[in-house]
């Protein structure tokens, strides 16, 4: 669901925002939600590194959480092992659970790959079977989860904060149409449905759990070790966000009446140079950072933030995390990890 790494130019054309509704928000189709079981909530991708973190502000928001998994059993909800995968599997799911809400947070992730890979295509044909079984079965409000690899990313276009309703969709990699195509068939179909939408763009994240291969997660791991972290110049600006108030906004997403596409971000951009300088200060080891080491990929953009006014006026989520909490609280479990 993240953004990361580097891009290439492309045509595929289009705008950010969804398909056309009369108002921004409006309240969850009454008619829909007594289909189905009022304030339950289907979370899929929930083992995840951001699924794990958004459990507890749902059942702090009076959901009865319900968790798709591949086996594994979470604490704060009941959790299902269904393959999303499985056409047939995902509607006997829907069919038995008849959720009100779904926060669909499962794609392909793996650091790298995810951007080329062909599993991709899986995954769209995966999420409108899973939005269809929602849908029939009485579900009142879908939020999905993108990224912001759906916007153009060419210099003038990031030259401002990238803006919802106007900065253009114009996505570089096959994860990006992958995302922004799911987006556009979803918005249109919920349209017809009668169902509520809303589609939550996260932008860079970090914080305890993360996955190896990821820059904030191995620049920590690397220093505590102290190894030294040979980088680019890390003039390139980018918008982080604490993993926990990744999840926390989705959250609010969830439980808002707001409509369309939501960027899920700090509204905080910096060098990344800045950002890593912090992880050094932190753990002492700034020593260790090699900065100019390597050379900066092609076609880099130079800067990715995140217009949020939407979520902070609309939704009304605003961070707990600052980056020198948060990258404290990511080390600090780097120290003392607890095997969870």
């Amino acid at each position: 669901m993240a953004c990361a790494g580097t891009t290439r130019p492309s045509a595929y054309p289009g705008r950010c925002r969804s398909a056309p509704s009369r108002r921004a928000t409006r309240p969850i189709p009454t008619s829909r939600a007594s289909a189905a079981v009022a304030q339950r909530i289907l979370v899929t991708g929930a083992a995840g590194f951001i699924g794990r973190h958004a459990l507890a502000p749902l059942a702090a928001r009076g959901f009865e959480v319900h968790a798709v998994t591949r086996g594994a059993v979470l604490p704060g909800a009941t959790s299902h092992a269904v393959d999303l995968m499985d056409v047939a599997a995902t509607r006997g799911l829907l069919a038995r659970l008849r959720p009100s809400h779904l926060l669909h947070l499962a794609w392909t992730v793996a650091p790298g790959g995810f951007w080329t890979t062909r599993d991709n295509l899986d995954w769209v044909s995966a999420t409108l079977a899973l939005y269809r079984a929602f849908a029939a079965n009485g579900g009142a409000r879908f939020v999905g989860v993108g990224s912001c690899a759906e916007y153009d990313w060419s210099p003038d276009a990031v030259a401002a904060p990238l803006d919802e309703q106007a900065s253009p969709c114009r996505p570089a990699t096959l994860y990006g149409i992958a995302k922004d195509s799911t987006h556009r068939m979803l918005a249109a179909a919920a349209a017809l449905d009668g169902v509520s939408l809303a589609w939550g763009r996260v932008f860079f994240l970090y914080g305890p759990g993360e996955k190896p291969g990821r820059l904030v997660s191995d620049t920590v791991v690397r220093l505590l070790r102290g190894e030294p972290i040979e980088t680019t110049p890390g003039t390139q600006r980018r918008d982080f966000l604490h993993v926990a108030d990744v999840a926390g906004a989705l959250a609010a997403l969830v439980g808002s009446e707001m409509e369309g596409p939501v960027n899920i971000a700090s509204g905080e951009d910096r060098p990344i140079a800045e950002f890593l300088g912090e992880i050094g200060r932190q753990s002492g080891r700034a020593d260790l950072l090699r900065f100019g080491a390597r050379p900066m990929p092609a076609n880099e953009p130079a800067r990715l933030a995140a217009q949020v006014a939407r979520l902070r006026n609309a939704v009304g989520f605003t961070p707990r995390f600052d980056m020198a909490s948060g990258i404290a609280d990511t080390i600090a479990a780097a120290r003392h990890p607890t095997g969870g």
